[in-house]
């Protein structure tokens, strides 16, 4: 079955509606209400919370919610709550924050966060007139949208900077006011595009009246008015070193040097190499989502600056780095970030509460410094069991788990499979065997 026609009013049915109708109009099995009302919070007012964070919500989908202790960043002991379905990602990152916080642990700083935004617009006029214009009228732009940044500015943000920036190189007509923010522990997003749109209104009346004025030729369309995502000027670098020797029993075939040396060659390889590089970066994201999610910030924009971030130079490459100075080994990652401590979700959801809370209320650049020691973390043993004993390893194990629901075996033969495989490898072929001969 499939849908007949065009639905109009979707988003004011109730729930149960919604189900009904898409159980009728695609033919599921009526079971699979059952499995979406099943996911609802118990707690009526907490899902009803819940259903004003997205549009027309039926169901909650869950996510584990997990902690990784022995976190040491800049002398300062965390506990970092992450929220993700990949259990060796958690383990992973856990076993790495043990091992750095006995050899210095995690450093981590943050240049001054600055975000922008641009008000993107046409001139069909003469260049040299715009320039000079905006050169006139800055500061008036600027004192202008005073009652709408009084606040942020009360708490040590607002408007950094404007500036008027000539694409008509690139693209006929396309001129940019580029600007800057500092939106202190928020993220900022509603603020900067109210600014912005604010800014574009006041832009296109101080042209018009100059026009006019001046007897000028020339129109300005305003195209829009926008945050931008990609933040270079807000960075954040988590840094670990340790002598070679630290590394002796990570393998035996490998002395701590031999160890080292594989791994600076495996981050050289994914700064050379894009297949490699994707793969590297996602291993990195893998701690640094978990814990973006888990305080509530915008996993998908911290993501999507990450990787424009690697790809700054024109091609894509690594965003960590390691190297050997004598018996110095040192792993570090660099990359912009834009993440709130306070408002939006993560003063609204629940677990987001308390995740800030389980990290000491920290301010947005400690947060910052949180997530990028993670993420480098979460790269640091990926790259471990790569140049080891083999990302399957520990990968499966973890897994195995999974693959015994899926197999439908009961609690005598997890407990005889977890057994069997402690110390054999993992696969879905030989678990399936193994449940199929205990039967």
């Amino acid at each position: 079955m499939a849908q007949k026609e065009t639905i109009s009013g979707f988003s004011k049915f109730t729930p149960m509606e919604k189900v009904q109708w898409v159980q009728d109009e695609f033919g599921l099995p009526s079971e699979y209400a059952a499995v979406l009302a099943s996911h609802l919070h118990p707690d009526k007012e907490l899902q009803s919370l819940y259903n004003e964070f997205s549009e027309n919500t039926v169901s909650a989908f869950h996510l584990p919610f997990g902690l990784a202790p022995n976190f040491k960043i800049n002398g300062k002991w965390f506990v970092v709550p992450m929220a993700i379905e990949e259990s060796s990602v958690v383990a992973a990152v856990s076993n790495a924050a043990k091992f750095w916080a006995g050899h210095g642990g995690f450093n981590a700083q943050v240049e001054k966060p600055i975000k922008t935004g641009q008000v993107h617009f046409q001139w069909t006029g003469q260049p040299d007139f715009l320039k000079e214009l905006f050169r006139q009228k800055r500061t008036f732009l600027i004192r202008s949208l005073d009652p709408l940044t009084a606040s942020m500015q009360n708490r040590g943000g607002g408007i950094s900077d404007i500036s008027l920036v000539d694409l008509t190189g690139t693209l006929s007509d396309y001129y940019q006011l580029h600007t800057e923010f500092g939106t202190g522990d928020a993220m900022g997003a509603n603020f900067i595009n109210t600014v912005l749109e604010a800014l574009a209104v006041k832009w296109q009346a101080v042209v018009k009246e100059a026009v006019v004025d001046q007897n000028r030729t020339g129109e300005l369309m305003i195209v829009m008015s926008i945050l931008s995502n990609f933040t270079p000027g807000s960075r954040v670098k988590a840094t670990v070193e340790t002598d070679v020797r630290s590394f002796d029993s990570f393998d035996p075939k490998l002395s701590g040097l031999a160890f080292a040396e594989k791994f600076v060659r495996a981050t050289e390889i994914a700064h050379h190499d894009i297949s490699r590089a994707v793969t590297h970066n996602k291993g990195i994201f893998n701690g640094i989502d978990a814990v973006v999610i888990a305080t509530g910030n915008d996993f998908r924009a911290v993501e999507a600056c990450g990787h424009a971030y690697a790809a700054r130079q024109g091609s894509y490459c690594s965003l960590s780095r390691a190297e050997i100075s004598g018996n110095v080994f040192r792993f570090e990652l660099e990359l912009p970030m834009s993440v709130g401590s306070v408002g939006g979700l993560t003063s609204l959801h629940p677990l987001a509460r308390a995740s800030l809370k389980i990290l000491q209320d920290p301010g947005a650049e400690e947060l910052m410094m949180i997530i990028a020691s993670t993420g480098l973390a979460s790269n640091f043993s990926a790259i471990r069991s790569l140049i080891t004993g083999g990302i399957q390893q520990g990968h499966m194990k973890m897994h195995l788990s999974n693959i015994l629901r899926q197999l439908g075996a009961d609690e005598e033969q997890r407990n005889s499979a977890m057994d069997y495989f402690s110390n054999r490898t993992v696969s879905y072929a030989d678990v399936r065997k193994f449940i199929s001969d205990t039967k």
